[in-house]
């Protein structure tokens, strides 16, 4: 693993001990960046259930002017702050050991507010179009921005609910990858 782009490009990124996470590959990276991307001009990131921290590490690297990083194992929390000092990209970031719901809460405390929100949860996981809705009603989501989920390629999510509506979505082997934008003034 490695950032693939921008001002931390080659810079390999440390995997989190066991097998409890599932990085999303360098190929799958490459077609998410070009899904969304490839560049960002400024912005907050979220990278909830971040295991290495490789997608926000990489939205960092590609011009995201902040990321905040959120997973509640301890390993995954070492790895992410290890890759974003390998990265350079530390002063950028906040890292916060603490369960999705939890993290979402204290966030909505903060009057944090996104640009670009990365969900790949555990594929156990299939309530991320739940999560999306509660993020929005906390005021977490900003309008336009961009929602990226990975999720297992058997599981389906709805096209549109709420104020978000799917723009692509591509599989890539037992990977699904939606990239939902948020509209709510047009609802």
């Amino acid at each position: 693993m490695r950032v693939i782009s921008g001002k931390a490009k080659g810079r390999p990124l440390k995997a989190v001990p066991g097998m409890g996470t599932r990085p999303t590959t360098d190929k799958v990276k490459e077609a998410i960046f070009s899904m969304i991307g490839p560049y960002f001009e400024g912005g907050a990131a979220l990278d909830l259930f971040a295991g290495t921290g490789g997608l926000g590490i990489e939205a960092l690297s590609r011009g995201m002017e902040r990321a905040v990083f959120i997973d509640k194992d301890p390993k995954s929390v070492e790895a992410i702050r290890h890759n974003l000092r390998a990265a350079n990209l530390a002063e950028q970031a906040e890292v916060y050991r603490n369960d999705a719901v939890r993290a979402l809460k204290a966030l909505e405390k903060r009057n944090a507010a996104f640009d670009l929100i990365f969900l790949d949860p555990p594929y156990r996981m299939k309530d991320m179009d739940e999560l999306m809705i509660s993020m929005a009603q906390k005021k977490l989501v900003r309008e336009g921005a961009t929602v990226l989920v990975e999720f297992d390629a058997e599981h389906h999510y709805p096209e549109t609910f709420d104020a978000f509506r799917c723009v692509k979505l591509s599989t890539y082997g037992d990977t699904k990858v939606a990239v939902y934008c948020y509209l709510a003034s047009q609802d």
